[in-house]
């Protein structure tokens, strides 16, 4: 009797400990998020106090009703920006995904000469840095006349985001058993039918989480956006983040403002899509 209420003591002190772990651990997360949102609620003053001062003594939406207020009228183009980013990532995220399924099926399936050499190297491209990889890209664009377009920016997200996404859509595929595709060819199937109708339902979840992941990095990335678009016509949102510096003074508080406007839309699609996410990941986190 002893030993059982031990036992259950210590799974009670265990099941608390890992509580509070995961608490600390989330509210570590959390923190710049929150402290973003409330800095684009209080007075400059605060935002640029020392020490800190953690709780403002006034909320107000001045720096989002100026945001929005000045769209149009020589103000900062939120709208233009928030079209831009989002052209840019959706096209380069379904283009990414579909390169991506095409890759990772030929890599799971598929035996041809050089496969672990061609695997390597596309592993190895991501190793590069983005912000590496400006200048030469500024300078190639220059010369195609690629600079301040959309199609520009697609192009360098795409070349970014494929390798990650047949890494990871090729683990999934390597999780859906052969003999599925063969019993349904078996019954009539092509490969083709076989594949949309048994292997591609079944890898869903890890395509779906390499679609956030691809979105999120098109979405949020700023390093190659600040060197290859020069105007309202092809500037993201990160981009757009600059215009609130001048020469000597930042708007810290229409910054954080126009940071939260552009966590909103990928905390939707995060939330829309976490039963595929999870499960997705969580399926492929072995790899066969």
């Amino acid at each position: 009797m002893e030993n059982n209420n031990s036992h259950r003591l210590r799974r009670r002190l265990l099941k608390i400990g890992h509580f509070i772990g995961l608490f600390l651990a989330m509210t570590v997360i959390c923190l710049p998020g929150f402290w973003i949102v409330l800095s684009s609620l209080r007075p400059t003053v605060e935002i640029m106090a020392k020490p800190p001062v953690w709780i403002p003594n006034e909320l107000s939406f001045d720096a989002y009703v100026a945001m929005f207020s000045g769209v149009g009228k020589g103000g900062i183009p939120v709208l233009d920006y928030f079209r831009n980013s989002l052209i840019v990532s959706v096209t380069s995220t379904v283009i990414a995904i579909a390169i991506g399924m095409s890759g990772g099926y030929a890599f799971a399936r598929f035996r041809f000469p050089g496969k672990g050499g061609w695997f390597l190297g596309l592993m190895l491209t991501r190793t590069v840095p983005g912000i590496a990889l400006s200048l030469p890209l500024f300078f190639v664009y220059a010369k195609l006349g690629l600079l301040d377009t959309h199609f520009g920016l697609i192009l360098a997200y795409v070349a970014l985001n494929v390798p990650f996404t047949i890494w990871l859509i090729d683990g999934f595929f390597r999780q859906v058993p052969k003999d599925l595709a063969e019993a349904a060819q078996i019954d009539g199937c092509t490969r083709w039918q076989a594949f949309w109708q048994v292997e591609f339902p079944l890898a869903g979840p890890g395509i779906a989480s390499s679609g956030i992941f691809a979105f999120l990095t098109s979405w949020n990335e700023f390093a190659l956006a600040s060197n290859l678009t020069r105007s309202v016509n092809s500037k993201t949102l990160p981009v757009g983040l600059l215009d609130y510096t001048a020469e000597f003074t930042i708007d810290w508080r229409g910054m954080c403002a126009l940071a939260v406007v552009m966590i909103i839309p990928a905390l939707l699609l995060t939330f829309a899509v976490q039963k595929h996410l999870v499960s997705g990941l969580t399926s492929g986190a072995v790899k066969g």
